[in-house]
């Protein structure tokens, strides 16, 4: 049976308790709004496979977990993307950190119908109206987080709630695989 799944990388809980506070506070504000029971996390890609496939993904992400090292991620300001999402975004050093793990497990998943993010960052809300983003910035100012990047975690999709839950954690081995260089034999 086809599932969806998402790979993601979750902050430390108390960063996910802080997200869900200013999401309940921006639910009381405007009520219910895209991704306001969501779990925080920074999405790293999403995709649809058979379920007996699983495994193999998940070796695939075990491996290319293994050769990434933990780093301090630093939280420091908020944004907002066109279409309506208002989020948390990470310093530039931080980002600079979080793209590499980003693009080198979207590439370990070699899937033809993968749905990636190239920009790091943690959802408050998604698909609002100009109105609330514009009440989501005057209510969330300023932000100074700070999480140890050391894991993804592979999440699936439940159709009912329709909420990601993890059905796996792949821990950074601090074993980086040596670079592949083209050379020259003559």
């Amino acid at each position: 049976m086809e599932k969806k799944y998402s790979v993601a990388i979750y902050p430390s809980q108390d960063v996910i308790d802080a997200v869900k506070t200013m999401k309940d506070y921006l639910k009381s504000k405007i009520d219910w709004y895209n991704s306001c029971n969501s779990v925080a996390h920074i999405t790293i890609c999403e995709f649809t496979i058979d379920d007996s496939q699983i495994d193999a993904y998940k070796q695939k992400l075990f491996k290319v977990s293994d050769t990434f090292t933990p780093f301090q991620t630093c939280l420091d300001h908020f944004g907002s993307y066109p279409g309506g999402a208002f989020f948390i975004g990470p310093n530039e050093d931080s980002k600079i950190n979080l793209k590499p793990i980003m693009k080198k497990t979207q590439e370990a998943m070699q899937l033809s119908n993968l749905k990636k993010s190239s920009d790091p960052h943690i959802s408050i809300g998604r698909k609002l109206t100009p109105e609330n983003i514009e009440i989501a910035t005057h209510l969330f100012t300023a932000i100074d987080m700070t999480f140890l990047c050391d894991n993804i975690v592979l999440r699936e999709l439940d159709p009912i709630k329709k909420q990601f839950f993890v059905i796996d954690t792949f821990l950074f081995g601090n074993n980086p695989q040596p670079e592949l260089v083209q050379g020259s034999l003559f």
